[in-house]
């Protein structure tokens, strides 16, 4: 047998360990070509800090050969020893120790300190790192990314609504058309401060991120039809539900809703869920909010998928569409959201129109609805303003991803004349996508145009 076949027997032990709960790393001890102990990660269920998967095996060792020098042995581990176990490793004086994925925080054999380095010592033992390293590193990552989903879900199950806040009953999103996916939540973010965010995080992280961010009134479910085509293609999608809609929670006051507010939380989220890779997929105030975000981080952002949207400046007149869409919101504040899709969208089944009212079932939930239409910045010192101003210098100057527009040419509110003006600010922006059957949202027709960005952004 080789290091390989070793190590797979070591990533087994460290399996068993996630199985117990416990961190999954594994190993084993060679002897002469032949296995003579094994260990697991094991310090929550034996209540011993020192118990880790080497010292494990290295007990087990010395006690089946009747003595603590280990002089002739091989040791196979999954994650780079700690000082500790290195420690041990030296004073049980073993011919060689082979690990697998590297430690960047605690590790001992390399990576913060090597403690197998030192001439001074009197014994030298052998150290190779990087077997099956892929393998065992995947071991430990799906381990640690289940951990924070259910220490996310745990929290904020177990976490009280705010009094300043309605929660939208769960029953109200019963059955929806379209919208199978895992609820994720989070409601420990500081600027949240107990407010409960959802989520939808779905698929694979090695690969692409599309970040996908709706605006009002709609919520995640806007992105239902695109969704599948992204996780189809083998990559991941995040979607968050801004406070105030989806399944968010939900403060009573329009006070409560300001530019800065809802892209703190955006800024805190990407770097809580430590997002790259990343597609930003943006359309009304998804754009508003979203474009603003890469020049906080530009190293997460890979490409920008924008659809219907534009940059509250301050310093450019609002178009006349969104004029008057702000002047109907404030004459009619409690309009029916079922009804403006339906109207938008012919296509689209009322049971997938009443979807955009289920998180909005009385006026006391309507806050955020209320509230965005005066948000967008009008002026050079309205909230919001001068960091679009700083977005707009980033993206004509300094943005180095791709770009894929798509906009809907029946839009009212923000019509194709608005979407080149905004393409003329984006550094390489190819001429737009045009979905002549599409109004402002423009995901309601957004199979072909996710099938389009993802042989775009793959390239």
């Amino acid at each position: 047998m080789g290091d390989a076949d070793f190590m797979q027997l070591a990533l087994a032990q460290s399996r068993q360990a996630a199985a117990e709960g416990e961190v999954p790393v594994g190993a084993v001890l060679v002897r002469d070509g032949r296995v003579i102990a094994s260990g697991r990660n094991a310090p929550i269920g034996r209540h011993d800090p020192t118990a880790h998967a080497e010292m494990q095996a290295l007990r087990a060792a010395a006690a089946a050969q009747g003595n603590y020098r280990l002089d002739d042995c091989e040791l196979f581990v999954t994650l780079e020893p700690c000082a500790m176990c290195s420690g041990a490793m030296l004073h049980a004086r073993l011919k060689r120790v082979v690990f697998g994925a590297a430690d960047p925080k605690t590790g001992a054999a390399g990576s913060v300190l090597n403690l197998f380095d030192h001439a001074q010592l009197n014994h030298q033992t052998q150290v190779q790192g990087g077997v099956l390293a892929d393998e065992c590193g995947a071991v430990l990552q799906d381990f640690f990314r289940q951990k924070r989903g259910d220490q996310r879900l745990q929290a904020s199950l177990n976490h009280p609504l705010r009094d300043d806040a309605l929660r939208t009953p769960d029953s109200a999103f019963a059955a929806l058309p379209g919208y199978p996916w895992q609820p994720h939540y989070l409601s420990h973010l500081p600027v949240l401060d107990r407010l409960r965010l959802h989520y939808l995080d779905e698929g694979a992280p090695e690969r692409l991120t599309w970040l996908c961010l709706h605006g009002n009134p709609a919520w995640s479910y806007l992105y239902r039809k695109m969704l599948p085509v992204f996780l189809a293609a083998g990559q991941r999608v995040v979607a968050p539900d801004l406070i105030g809609f989806g399944k968010s929670d939900k403060p009573k006051k329009d006070s409560f809703h300001t530019f800065s507010r809802h892209r703190q939380i955006l800024l805190e989220l990407v770097e809580y869920l430590d997002l790259k890779n990343v597609v930003l997929v943006v359309q009304d105030w998804g754009g508003l909010l979203g474009l603003t975000l890469p020049m906080a981080a530009p190293d997460r952002y890979k490409g920008l998928l924008v659809m219907n949207t534009t940059l509250g400046t301050g310093d450019v007149p609002l178009s006349p569409g969104f004029l008057a869409w702000r002047d109907m919101c404030a004459k009619n504040p409690e309009f029916d959201v079922a009804r403006l899709f339906a109207r938008g969208n012919p296509h689209m089944s009322a049971e997938e129109c009443a979807a955009y009212n289920a998180p909005f079932p009385d006026k006391g939930h309507r806050a955020a609805l209320r509230a965005f239409p005066a948000m967008v910045p009008e002026f050079e010192d309205s909230d919001g303003a001068a960091v679009s101003r700083q977005a707009r210098d980033f993206w004509r100057d300094q943005w180095l991803g791709q770009t894929l527009m798509a906009v809907g040419a029946q839009d009212p509110v923000l019509s194709l004349p608005v979407m080149r003006e905004l393409k003329a600010l984006i550094r390489g922006c190819p001429e737009p996508l045009l979905i002549e059957q599409a109004g402002h949202f423009v995901q309601e027709h957004g199979e072909p145009i996710a099938g389009r960005a993802v042989d775009f952004f793959s390239r």
